[in-house]
């Protein structure tokens, strides 16, 4: 869910279009995905919702907890956020609703000069400030890192940060050439697959911080422990990650494709929850030109990469925004994070 599309800082990796723009989300498209949710929900399913694209603390405690209070009890809320606008009253929100928060922030402050604010300048003192108060609070929260340089002494100087401020989860994610951003890390994939191994060296030297990448890889290996076999992990159905826009407009497969257009297909949506229900929507997906086209390209992941069981053989908006189509396969990204944790994990040192 897009709360808003503003952020108040401006990132210098961020592939968001309307980042610099106030476009709220109405209530009634809040509403029209809250009551598909709630249908979902009586039919058994566990629901979660991720507030992102864009700050979402942006819209403010009084417009957010409306927002939130729209949506049916038992409803996980997460929230990803840069952490400058925490403070006493967004913790009793965060308390009340019980939302799991994940801060975006690159390492110690030497690491983060690549987030700024507006003015051009280091946001670093304003990350800190938010995360004291979550600590302060006892608000439990994950870490989301992007790297640029995956030198070895990164690797343990993010760990040890994350370790340092008390986050439960740290996830990375390797600068990508994506939207609005024209450019991705110049490293190349055997500098990310030492990152990976020295990261998850460091985690098991000191395993008090769960890292999502290295869990992502356990999870494969236990399946085949288990007597999964790789055909059964790659019949399985791709996850439509519905992503509800500001204006109601949804996009599936990568909530990093909402707001932008294909010069053949259009803008990338499969219609708009206040003309049709949410499920509805989901239901015939398959049918538009641009999800086919998607799809297509996951099938080809499938059958023709060892990586697949890995990465599943989505990831659409960085196929597009690298190889210019959706049915693509390889790329930077798939290189940098998907196979360099792979290889990185076998390489992992006691």
């Amino acid at each position: 869910m897009q709360p808003t599309t503003l952020c108040n800082l401006n990132c210098r990796y961020c592939y968001l279009p309307d980042r610099g723009a106030r476009l709220d989300m109405p209530t009634a498209v809040n509403r029209a995905a809250a009551e598909s949710v709630a249908r979902w929900r009586d039919s058994g399913h566990q629901m979660g919702v991720l507030w992102h694209a864009g700050e979402p603390l942006a819209v403010g405690v009084r417009k957010f907890e409306e927002l939130l209070s729209d949506w049916p009890p038992g409803t996980a809320h997460h929230i990803q956020t840069n952490a400058t606008l925490i403070d006493e009253v967004w913790c009793d929100l965060f308390d009340r609703y019980h939302v799991q928060v994940s801060v975006s922030t690159d390492g110690p402050r030497g690491m983060n000069s690549g987030r700024v604010t507006r003015g051009g300048g280091p946001a670093w003192r304003r990350i800190e400030a938010g995360i004291a108060v979550l600590r302060r609070r006892g608000i439990p929260f994950h870490m989301l890192s992007v790297v640029r340089d995956p030198a070895p002494e990164v690797a343990r100087l993010v760990y040890a940060h994350a370790c340092d401020i008390g986050t439960e989860v740290l996830g990375i994610l390797p600068e990508e050439r994506k939207g609005s951003h024209g450019e991705d890390s110049p490293a190349c994939k055997s500098e990310w697959v030492g990152f990976f191994a020295e990261l998850f060296t460091q985690w098991r030297a000191n395993p008090v911080v769960r890292l999502r990448e290295l869990e992502s890889v356990a999870n494969c290996y236990d399946a085949v422990r288990s007597g999964i076999s790789a055909a059964e992990v790659l019949s399985m159905p791709v996850e439509p990650i519905p992503t509800v826009s500001y204006n109601g407009e949804v996009t599936v497969m990568s909530p990093d494709l909402a707001g932008f257009r294909h010069p053949r297909h259009g803008a990338f949506t499969v219609g708009n929850v206040l003309r049709h229900p949410l499920e509805d929507l989901l239901s015939r997906a398959g049918s538009v030109a641009w999800v086919r086209e998607a799809l297509a390209g996951v099938d080809a992941c499938r059958r023709t990469c060892p990586y697949a069981v890995a990465c599943g053989g989505s990831w659409p908006a960085n196929k597009y925004f690298e190889l210019g189509r959706l049915d693509g396969t390889e790329t930077n990204f798939c290189r940098n994070l998907h196979q360099a944790k792979t290889e990185g994990a076998l390489l992992c040192q006691p």
